[in-house]
């Protein structure tokens, strides 16, 4: 158990509100509810009392909860007032609670940092926390749950339990080098490697969690006038973009996050495609705006193409009939979708198949993905064992082994710098 000072803080929404939750951790919980409720209650068992300031004044009539540590969210003792939330309720309670000796107002993120220096949870587990705090879709929190629950954590000790049993072979090599009948590494090391490797590949290869925060981003490219604003407007349901018949009205990128059927977006209307030399150019701030679009159709995950039928860029692009409705618009024999956002015909569907699209691209609902953190450590992992594969002295094998090891502890925080923790926790709410 920590002997650090004893943080308290809100741990609820920003009052007012119907109940607010104020946390206390480390070794004066106790000496805190005995200070305001004038007692400690059973273990793990709620308890009405009434909360007094250190002059005997009346402050709330609440619900308290005592866990003695260790076996508690943070390692430490820790105590809950469950009161009313109302903002000078909460003042109150917070300020008698940094009356009592040994206190202080917690720091962004110190509670889930002391679970993770006292050993309830790993850093892979701590992150996905981050994560699930920050989840705006079902699939951000489905994910979010999966690395929080440990599937990644627990992977990863698989894995390296499997190294370690790669050491213990070739240190029973090094053992008997200095002798006449010396071993060699058997054949089946090398096939052990080569299937670890490769697992550690296919985790590599998934869609990173990133992708969650990013959204899968599509963009409307094509010339002046293809409907791409109108379309734009129909998918986010909203009229973000400002549609007109004269050409060039868009003249820089617009983008809006969405969800879809769970699945995040972010859509990205841009200016209409055209030459330099066009004679219809406007300026040069259409230009620019052109410019941009390029850029933008550049970085996209798919490109919903409204322009001439085969002229759409290289990659993920999707030919789109857009403006259906009119009879002037020449039609695509290859169109993948006929839509009209003035009269709504096909754009469920379209909306469908980019659901689809996004599902495939991105990680999968409840399964563990890796953060940009977590896929650098796995990286160096991989390259050591890839290492290890082409070496034949027993030495230096088990020295790739050693930092393949290295790599796991960094990746679930068996070994990790303070930088780090202060970057990651800090992300994290006061009272979290």
């Amino acid at each position: 158990m920590s002997s650090s000072p004893t943080i308290f803080a809100l741990s609820s929404g920003a009052p007012p509100a119907g109940v607010g939750v104020i946390r206390v951790s480390g070794t004066e919980a106790a000496a805190c509810l005995q200070g305001l409720a004038g007692r400690v209650p059973t273990p793990r068992r709620a308890s009405l009392a009434r909360l007094y300031d250190a002059s005997g004044a009346l402050l709330d009539e609440a619900l308290v909860l005592w866990f003695p540590g260790p076996n508690t969210a943070t390692g430490e003792d820790l105590a809950e007032f469950h009161c009313h939330g109302g903002r000078a309720v909460i003042a109150a309670l917070l300020d008698a609670l940094a009356g009592v000796p040994g206190t202080r107002a917690a720091e962004a993120g110190e509670f889930t940092r002391r679970a993770f220096a006292n050993g309830r949870i790993d850093l892979a587990e701590a992150e996905g926390l981050g994560d699930l705090l920050a989840a705006e879709t079902q699939w951000q929190r489905s994910a979010a749950l999966a690395n929080l629950g440990g599937a990644l954590s627990r992977q990863v000790e698989g894995w390296r339990e499997q190294v370690l049993g790669l050491s213990a072979e070739v240190e029973g090599v090094l053992d008997f080098s200095d002798e006449e009948d010396a071993a060699d590494l058997p054949e089946c090391f090398t096939w052990n490697i080569a299937a670890l490797s490769d697992e550690i590949d296919q985790w590599l290869a998934r869609p990173r969690s990133e992708r969650f925060g990013e959204g899968y981003r599509v963009v409307l490219a094509g010339p002046p006038n293809a409907g791409k604003s109108t379309l734009f407007n129909a998918l986010i349901e909203s009229d973000a973009a400002i549609t007109s018949p004269i050409a060039g009205t868009t003249r820089d990128v617009i983008e809006r996050s969405v969800t879809i059927g769970g699945a995040p977006f972010t859509f990205v209307d841009t200016a209409g495609l055209r030459d330099a030399d066009d004679a219809g150019l406007a300026d040069a701030i259409e230009t620019i705006g052109i410019d941009r679009a390029r850029g933008e159709v550049a970085r996209a995950d798919l490109v919903l193409w409204l322009g001439p039928e085969g002229q759409g860029p290289e990659g993920a692009c999707w030919e789109i009939a857009a403006q259906a409705d009119r009879a002037d618009i020449p039609s695509k024999r290859m169109a993948r979708f006929t839509v009209s956002a003035a009269t709504g015909a096909g754009i469920n569907d379209l909306k469908s198949a980019l659901v689809d699209a996004a599902r495939n691209a991105m990680p999968k609902p409840g399964e563990a993905a890796l953060n940009a953190r977590q896929h650098a450590r796995l990286s160096e992992a991989s390259e050591a064992l890839a290492s290890a594969r082409q070496r034949i002295d027993p030495l230096l094998v088990a020295e790739e082994l050693r930092r393949t090891r290295v790599a796991f502890d960094r990746l679930i925080g068996r070994a990790t710098t303070e930088d780090m923790l202060d970057t990651l926790f800090g992300r994290f709410c006061i009272g979290k």
